[in-house]
């Protein structure tokens, strides 16, 4: 795999619709659109962090805060899940900037998101990489109700305090080092920061729709026919999306590949970034 030298990440921002949206953008070849997940204070750069430039040598990288996240715009209510508007804007940020079809790369919501666009709009999506992503099919080996994660991230995005934070990062990797203080203040500043982000996602509506997602669970039978080739990405030791997840999307994605990782919780990409690193550029060489 040929590596190129490059600058570093460029930050970013495009009008789109309805929403400013802020990226990171680095690299050139063909374009890697990353999407994080939906936990309070996420950004494409404190999700990415550690994939952005080796992913950059080899592709056009783009690590979006998604509307609702970082310095994008706040997510607008409607009646649908925010996986289909955001699968929308995922739509518009392509035609903004002039690319016909993209690989995508999604943690948790930003995976469900992908799986979204592909399902949706399948004309625009290369490739579909997923990291600790939900599966839009009843689970039948998994506890029932909310995890672990999902009670945690809950009550951090009622109350974004450090302490509510180092919690929820806690909850999302299986080696306590990588849940660091300094993370927990980082994603707490950037809650708080943005009140209307988190006065969004709090109202009862919304809170109902970020633990039961209903509507994306309609789309079950819809995702067998994504043609793309797809790699399934999941932690073995998750305690937000429980890996049978990746069993059921691995089943029903036609061609499709699961990595599973032992030691590992919700953030592959940052607990294992090495190896997400190489397992990803290896993927889409091969299959570009």
């Amino acid at each position: 795999m040929k590596e190129t030298l490059i600058d570093a990440p460029v930050e970013r921002f495009v009008q789109l619709n309805k929403y400013r949206v802020h990226y990171w953008e680095g690299g050139a070849g063909h374009p890697v659109i990353l999407l994080h997940g939906g936990g309070p204070g996420a950004t494409g750069m404190t999700n990415y962090s550690p994939n952005i430039e080796p992913l950059a040598r080899h592709f056009r990288v783009f690590a979006l805060d998604m509307p609702g996240w970082g310095d994008s715009d706040t997510l607008e209510e409607e009646a649908d899940h925010p996986g289909r508007q955001l699968a929308d804007v995922m739509v518009q940020f392509l035609d903004a900037l002039g690319i016909d079809k993209a690989a995508f790369v999604g943690n948790s919501l930003g995976g469900l998101t992908s799986i979204t666009t592909a399902t949706l709009y399948p004309d625009r999506v290369s490739h579909l990489i997923t990291m600790g992503a939900p599966a839009p099919f009843p689970l039948t080996l998994s506890p029932a109700g909310p995890s672990e994660g999902i009670k945690v991230l809950a009550a951090a995005q009622r109350d974004p305090s450090p302490a509510n934070m180092k919690r929820l990062v806690q909850a999302m990797v299986y080696d306590s080092s990588h849940a660091t203080d300094e993370l927990a203040e980082a994603r707490s500043r950037a809650s708080l920061d943005k009140p209307e982000h988190l006065a969004r996602w709090n109202e009862p509506r919304s809170t109902k729709n970020l633990g039961s997602p209903l509507p994306y669970w309609a789309l079950g039978p819809q995702i067998r026919d994504i043609a793309v080739p797809a790699l399934i990405i999941h932690g073995r030791d998750d305690r937000v999306v429980p890996y049978e997840n990746a069993l059921h999307l691995v089943s029903n994605i036609p061609d499709s590949r699961m990595l599973l990782l032992n030691r590992c919780g919700h953030w592959a990409q940052i607990e294992h970034a090495e190896e997400f690193n190489l397992a990803v550029t290896a993927f889409l060489t091969e299959r570009c």
